[in-house]
């Protein structure tokens, strides 16, 4: 289940909540009981191992970028 991080904006607490997608804009009530409250923005860091090395870029001229191997400009 997603987590949402909310603040507060009547005492300024950061708090989040786990909650279906379905409900991601319902309204949250802070652990002090205030009503006024506003959905913070998450970031989402995914961390792993690699399983391989990444991919070389292309050599000048030698196809590929941004047209599937075109010059754009």
């Amino acid at each position: 289940m997603p987590r949402y991080d909310f603040r507060c904006r009547s005492c300024g607490a950061t708090f989040e909540l786990r909650r279906p997608m379905s409900q991601a804009n319902a309204p949250a009530t802070c652990p002090q009981g205030h009503q006024d409250t506003v959905k913070l923005l998450s970031t989402v860091a995914v961390t792993g191992a690699s399983s391989g090395a990444a991919p070389a870029a292309p050599a000048a001229g030698g196809g590929g970028g941004c047209c599937g191997g075109g010059c754009c400009g």
